[in-house]
């Protein structure tokens, strides 16, 4: 299916509160996130005319705020979601993946695998999530879901 270019992201940026560096695992999971966000993604908020956008991810105590703005750098909405229904999968997707780098040195590879999968599940539980919330607000498609979920994660280990 082709997606069409007015409902897509052309940019993404995080405001994020820490300037530290929380490791190369992170800064590189990011990193991917965005590259591949950009190459391809699905992102019409209800009752746009289009895009494409730019859209600014920040974390303020307990919400999420989505600002999204066209390429000529007008506003184009503001959502704010709660962080709470993200919590859980967030904390479990951190021990996980640490557990995961830690593993990767010294485990064997079915432990690695077993890992993996977990992380793997986790990351497309929170991406489910926030595809519930965004639910007659923003449509954006589960891949989409899942690297802004990544996103998400970043800020909150930064925030």
């Amino acid at each position: 299916m082709a997606v069409d270019p007015q409902f897509r992201l052309v940019g993404v940026s995080l405001e994020e509160k820490s300037s530290e560096g929380h490791g190369r695992e992170v800064e590189h999971e990011r990193q991917i996130a965005l590259y591949d966000l950009l190459e391809s993604n699905f992102f019409r908020p209800i009752g746009s005319p289009g895009g494409p956008y730019n859209l600014l991810i920040s974390l303020d105590a307990n919400r999420l705020t989505f600002t999204i703005y066209l390429l000529n750098e007008e506003r184009h909405g503001t959502l704010m979601l709660s962080l709470t229904p993200f919590r859980k999968v967030i904390k479990d997707y951190f021990e996980v993946c640490d557990s995961y780098f830690k593993a990767i040195p010294n485990q064997p590879q079915n432990c690695i695998e077993a890992l993996d999968m977990g992380r793997r599940g986790l990351h497309d539980e929170g991406a489910h999530i926030l595809m519930e919330r965004f639910s007659g607000k923003i449509d954006i498609d589960f891949d989409t879901a899942r690297r802004l979920f990544t996103l998400i994660c970043v800020l909150h280990l930064k925030g």
